[in-house]
Order: structure tokens, then C-alpha cells, then sequence
């Protein structure tokens, strides 16, 4: 059991910043929907997936870090992304969008299949650096989450916690929801001691999360 408490993520040096700008400003492009784990991309690099409940804000997330406002597809609609989405960029990296789990507007056999291959990508690929557990900052963690972080466990799968639309809550909320979390997450090995607060509409941790990538 992880000993230390978590904090909100700490402000990175300038020449860090630079480089995620530089990063993800290079050439980016979306590179293949993928349904079956043969479908996958050579592991020949680095790669970062963001994953979450259906309607975290995902897609809006990484729109906002590479720049490009329809990179990813967005919907109001739960369950809408039914494939692991992988975007290359500058050749360096891959960067993935995981189907949404928990909730979706879809038949019972089609979910069971997105999370049976949401399980086997996060428990199986070898050039996965970090998982970026997205988790709406009005709602808290939830079970679906749960489950997830004790995959990541299972799999030492080193899983960060980014805290989407933070501009919808009140600041004073802030530090009570980063307890609560700091309670979950103490349980699991794989947690990553840093929480990093984001807004896809106000730009806040963008630039955080670019360089901390590029580190990758």
C-alpha cells in the first residue's frame, strides 16, 4: 500500500513546457481505430492513453493538448467511442483514446466487448508508459474507476489521475476533492502521487500535460 499523500501536480520548469509545446505543435495526425487487439499498431514507441467513463471529457482533452479542435471526435452522446483510437505524433509517440467504460447508449453484448478489449490493451502492450485515468471533478471516483485502477494494479500499469472540467467546481471544493481521491488511491501500488487538475474550455493543465508526455 502506497504510504505517501497526493498532491496536486507541481509546476513544471519552463524548459519542460517548451518542449510539450514543441511536441505537439509538430505534425499530428490520427493514425487508425483499432477493434481487436491484432488490429494494433507496432509497438516501436512510446505511448500514453487517456481512458475514463463514457462523457469524461476524453476526446475534448486531447483536442486541447494537441491543438486541433476536431482531432478527436466529441459527443455529448455516452459510448460513442467504440474503438482504441491511436494518434501519432511527430512519429515520436503515440498518443491513444480508449473506449469509455461504465455507462453507454449501446447493446449489452457490444459493451461487453469494448471492455473485454479495453482489459486486454491495458493489461498487454508493452510500450505503454502511462495511463491518464480521467475523472470528471464534479463526480469523484466511482466503481467503474475502481475496477480500473486494480487492473492497472494487476497488469503495474502506472496510472496517473487528471481531473477534467476543474472550472466547473467551486475552488474551496478543490481541496476536499483531492482528500477524498488521496483516500482511493492510497490503495492501489500503481497510482501515480501526482493529481493534475484540467480544463479542456479554460486551457488550465494543458501545457502540464504536454511536457509531462514529452518526458516519455
Amino acid at each position: 500500500m502506497n504510504t505517501f499523500n497526493f498532491q496536486i501536480s507541481k509546476e513544471l520548469p519552463a524548459d519542460q513546457i517548451e518542449a510539450g509545446r514543441k511536441l505537439f505543435t509538430s505534425e499530428t495526425s490520427f493514425l487508425k481505430g483499432v477493434v481487436a487487439m491484432n488490429g494494433l499498431p507496432t509497438a516501436n514507441r512510446p505511448e500514453v492513453c487517456f481512458a475514463g467513463r463514457s462523457n469524461v471529457g476524453k476526446s475534448s482533452l486531447i483536442n486541447g493538448i494537441t491543438g486541433r479542435k476536431s482531432l478527436a471526435r466529441t459527443s455529448n452522446t455516452p459510448g460513442r467511442t467504440q474503438e482504441i483510437n491511436f494518434f501519432s505524433i511527430s512519429d515520436k509517440l503515440y498518443v491513444v483514446d480508449l473506449p469509455g467504460y461504465g455507462y453507454a447508449e449501446a447493446p449489452l453484448p457490444i459493451v461487453e466487448k469494448w471492455q473485454s478489449l479495453l482489459r486486454a490493451y491495458l493489461s498487454g502492450r508493452p510500450t505503454l508508459r502511462r495511463v491518464f485515468v480521467l475523472i470528471d471533478s464534479r463526480h469523484g471516483i466511482k466503481k467503474v474507476d475502481q475496477d480500473i485502477f486494480d487492473l492497472l494494479d494487476k497488469s503495474a500499469v502506472t496510472f496517473q489521475i487528471v481531473l477534467t472540467k476543474i472550472d466547473k467546481i467551486k475552488v474551496e471544493d478543490i481541496k476536499i476533492l483531492i482528500e477524498r481521491i488521496s483516500q482511493d488511491l492510497s490503495k492501489h501500488p500503481a497510482a501515480f502521487p501526482e493529481i493534475l487538475l484540467t480544463s479542456s474550455n479554460s486551457g488550465e493543465g494543458i501545457k502540464e500535460l504536454r511536457a509531462i508526455i514529452t518526458n516519455f
